[in-house]
């Protein structure tokens, strides 16, 4: 995949992650938490309908939270979590570049950020429709691709953590 058209990669500049932030967001509270913007987003678009233009704020504020949500929580006492071993994923994922990764965790991982995209036009429709089933539709396809992205992450992280020093030491 070309640089220019790598999703991950343009997602995580935008989110300016840095050492910290990622080990911050190795906390389970951060991971779990972080699956409430979606709905939040959802609730706060729908705000339109009895807040009008004052629905910008709320849309704002998920904004705010999803920047702020990687930052939100200490760092973890202990990194035997899912939720710890999915973000060392995303990272090792992230860094399949400089340390090549086995194809099929490549082709896993487009494709979940494949079907979450889909998920996104019932999503929007819905919103702009006002039309809770096609929200609720394209929300399903958007969360369980990304759960399910976060637990192929959890596999590749399993079978990546000896293949580099910094892998190894994101545990503890």
């Amino acid at each position: 995949m070309p640089a220019k058209w790598d999703i991950f990669a343009h997602s995580e500049r935008m989110m300016a992650m840095d050492e910290a932030a990622w080990a911050r967001h190795a906390n389970p509270l951060s991971v779990y938490s972080r699956m409430s913007i979606l709905p939040l987003m959802t609730i706060a678009v729908f705000s339109r309908v009895w807040l009008g233009w004052g629905a910008v704020l709320p849309v704002g504020l998920v904004i705010l939270w999803t920047w702020w949500n990687p930052r939100a929580f200490a760092p973890p006492k202990t990194t035997n979590s899912w939720a710890a071993h999915g973000t060392f994923g995303e990272r090792v994922f992230l860094n399949r570049k400089a340390v090549s990764i086995p194809s099929h965790h490549t082709r896993w991982a487009i494709a979940l950020g494949v079907v979450s995209g889909v998920g996104m036009v019932p999503w929007i429709w819905g919103l702009w429709q006002l039309d809770l089933g096609m929200t609720l539709f394209g929300l399903s396809l958007m969360i369980g691709g990304k759960l399910w992205f976060v637990d192929r992450m959890v596999w590749l992280y399993q079978d990546m953590k000896d293949a580099h020093p910094d892998y190894t030491a994101w545990a503890r």
